[in-house]
């Protein structure tokens, strides 16, 4: 059974760090892109970054280029999303999501599989 599991989020400070983790079970870690997306009350939910399992291939939201760090550990069958930087703009619930497609997407429709996200809030 294919299931993503989030965790590492929070209340934090602007100008603060969070590591989010995203655990994949039931598939390869290293045949999936996952994906980070995010959505914001009132908002619709958004692409933040991808990272494929089958080459170097990324892709960050122009929002948080130079803050966002996605990054995966195949041997524990986990992506994180370092995020640095933060502001009250990114606070929102963050998704995780894998799709199996062999082109690299960040495209929600595309994702299949999904997590049910952990909240991100950034306030003084």
């Amino acid at each position: 059974q294919v299931q993503l599991v989030e965790s590492g989020g929070g209340l934090v400070q602007p100008g603060s760090s969070l590591r989010l983790s995203c655990t994949v079970y039931g598939f390869r870690l290293d045949t999936y892109t996952i994906g980070w997306f995010r959505q914001a009350p009132g908002k619709e939910r958004e692409a933040v970054s991808c990272s494929s399992g089958r080459d170097d291939s990324t892709y960050y939201v122009d929002s948080v280029k130079g803050r966002f760090t996605i990054s995966r550990d195949n041997a524990k069958n986990t992506v994180y999303l370092q995020m640095d930087n933060l502001k009250p703009e990114d606070a929102a619930v963050y998704y995780c999501a894998g799709t199996g497609y062999i082109d690299f997407t960040c495209v929600e429709r595309d994702f299949g599989s999904w997590g049910r996200g952990t909240q991100v809030t950034v306030s003084s």
